[in-house]
């Protein structure tokens, strides 16, 4: 299926990553510690290109200084040899200093769960390191893939 005939999705973005080789167990499935890894990718390919990364060891904005405070995960279907899939990501909730991201892995065609979860961020000051607000940038994107 390509890109312009997937389904749309309500809310959030999807971002396709692809799985490799070396991701790979010795059954030929994504070995579990890779979707973490895969999440990673996602939000960071998503917020890079938004503008906030890290780049010679500066920070392009404060809101990209932020810790995982829960990740948690649910596996359902493997995902066999590789491939392209889709990393489904939203916003749950959002406060203050915090957001909490939910996610699903999907099959290309998106027709797939092969995982689900949510994911918690808070954005840290850099000098003090303590929780801190978000900006209004780093706000309005967050806002913008809410889910509801």
């Amino acid at each position: 299926m390509t890109a312009e005939a997937q389904p749309a999705v309500e809310f959030g973005h999807v971002e396709p990553l692809p799985t490799h080789f070396d991701d790979l167990d010795l059954m030929g499935m994504v070995h579990n510690t890779r979707y973490p890894i895969l999440v990673e990718r996602a939000l960071t390919g998503f917020w890079t290109r938004q503008g906030f990364h890290f780049e010679n060891g500066v920070y392009s904005q404060p809101d990209v200084f932020l810790v995982v405070a829960e990740f948690s995960i649910g596996y359902l279907t493997p995902i066999r040899g590789t491939s392209t899939i889709g990393v489904h990501l939203w916003v749950d909730k959002l406060g203050g200093s915090s957001a909490t991201y939910g996610f699903r892995i999907l099959s290309a065609d998106r027709s797939i769960v092969h995982a689900e979860g949510k994911r918690v961020h808070i954005r840290l000051d850099q000098e003090t390191r303590r929780p801190t607000s978000w900006t209004p940038a780093a706000r309005a994107i967050l806002e913008g893939l809410r889910k509801d």
